[in-house]
């Protein structure tokens, strides 16, 4: 029964999250439509056999049976109609029209995305403060940060050409680039030094790992049932301040002190409520999470300093349209990767995966819901701008080659592509929805698709 009730949440809350994107898609497209006075016969949302339906003028609203999906049916809008005999019809059209019709759709998902993180900034905002600038916590033992020499204490000054680069820089550059050396200096003691550094495949998360992470204050995240930490008294939210006499900075420097201990004891410094207390921890031999290492039963999380503020319209719609083209260029990023076969495919996540995502953020609150919002419709502007045949990119490319061409791409040439787009999106879903499968199995950071 609990499993039951778990899957209806994550169906209800993905049928939310699709469900405003997929309407705010048409809409585009059946105001474009409209505005260039394009019959429109049937606005749906879902595919296949209509459920609920009603005719306003002279178009049919409906809602189909298949909720995952949208369409805007137009008067002569397929290649094998005659659409030039109705001067209504799409085909009818002038070329720079039907353009702006196919354009319509993604344009609005990116409307969208810019508009909800507007919103939410305008009411909610939060920044990360962080005056240290790209200080090094940590450098892990072989990594390539580490073979070029980097250590902990280091300050990125320089990274690809921009100057006094923060840690959002450096970590969107850094998971993109698989196998692309980056060009950093960084000052050691007033000394500044250059060098480059090339991102590793990760295998678990499937981005670019150049093996570094910033000098943060590191508290308890979770502490597990009957394991030493929990024995000793350490609860969710202690600041850990040295292991063994060794400052922490990083949230990988205590597991690899434990790690490294064999069984012998640990001494540990933590803070709780402005008070230290030191406390010796013996670690235990466990496999945990498919690893079998020394640990003592704790994680740890970075304790952000977080500064929390409203934006006005003008400074809310700038750092929006700054989210929106930094997570755009990473998503172009990522996908040139696995062009390239740099980077691994099964960043693509489908269905299963959002409607994950989806649970997880509307239990976390409307800010993250409205966050995650803004970032899958932003994915699925850039999925519909492919020139993907049967996708909006499609249509706009080759209204592009038309224009140039000055004559139409025969009937028989689009229609194959309608059938090579339809069999390609078919086997992609198939493989998204392996990518879920097997996402559950071994978790990882993901983009949506």
């Amino acid at each position: 029964m609990t499993n039951l009730l778990a899957l209806i949440t994550q169906f209800w809350w993905l049928l939310v999250l699709i469900g405003i994107m997929i309407i705010v898609h048409e809409l585009g497209h059946f105001w474009a439509a409209r505005a260039f006075d394009v019959k429109v016969d049937v606005f749906s949302f879902g595919f296949g056999p209509r459920l609920f339906w009603t005719k306003r003028g002279e178009t049919e609203y409906r809602i189909s049976l298949l909720l995952f999906g949208g369409y805007v049916k137009m008067a002569g809008d397929q290649p094998s109609e005659d659409g030039t005999t109705d001067p209504r019809g799409f085909l009818a059209k002038p070329r720079w029209q039907r353009l702006i019709i196919a354009f319509a759709g993604p344009f609005m998902n990116i409307v969208l995305a810019v508009g909800v993180l507007t919103g939410l900034f305008m009411v909610k905002f939060e920044k990360i403060v962080d005056d240290k600038g790209a200080l090094i916590g940590h450098v892990m033992p072989d990594s390539p940060a580490a073979k070029a020499g980097m250590q902990a204490g280091d300050k990125i000054v320089r990274l690809n050409g921009k100057e006094n680069p923060d840690w959002e820089d450096i970590i969107t550059t850094e998971i993109q680039a698989v196998a692309q050396p980056l060009s950093i200096s960084y000052e050691r003691q007033g000394r500044r030094i250059s060098t480059s550094v090339t991102p590793r495949l990760d295998d678990r998360s499937g981005l670019g790992d150049a093996g570094w992470e910033g000098e943060n204050q590191i508290q308890v995240g979770a502490v597990t049932a009957g394991m030493p930490a929990a024995a000793a008294g350490l609860v969710k939210g202690d600041l850990l301040i040295t292991v063994n006499g060794l400052p922490i900075h990083s949230r990988y420097t205590l597991p690899e002190v434990i790690r490294k201990s064999e069984g012998k004891p640990v001494i540990l410094e933590y803070q709780r409520a402005g008070t230290l207390h030191s406390v010796a921890l013996n670690p235990v031999y466990k496999t945990m999470e498919g690893s079998t290492r020394w640990m003592i039963g704790v994680s740890s999380d970075v304790k952000w300093n977080i500064q929390k503020m409203q934006l006005s319209f003008p400074a809310a719609l700038a750092e929006s349209l700054r989210v929106n083209r930094r997570y755009g260029t990473l998503i172009v990023e990522l996908l040139k990767g696995m062009i390239e076969q740099r980077m691994p495919a099964k960043n693509l996540q489908g269905p299963v995966g959002i409607a994950q995502q989806a649970t997880q953020a509307a239990q976390e609150g409307p800010a993250t819901f409205l966050t995650l919002m803004s970032m899958v419709s932003l994915n699925l502007a850039i999925l519909n701008l492919l020139p993907i045949p049967i996708l909006d990119g499609a249509m706009i490319l080759t209204l592009l080659i038309e224009m140039i061409m000055g004559r139409d791409i025969s009937l028989s040439v689009k229609e194959a592509m309608l059938k090579v787009g339809f069999v390609f999106l078919m086997m992609l879903m198939v493989f998204v929805l392996y990518n879920d499968i097997v996402r559950r199995i071994t978790p990882g950071i993901f983009f949506f698709l």
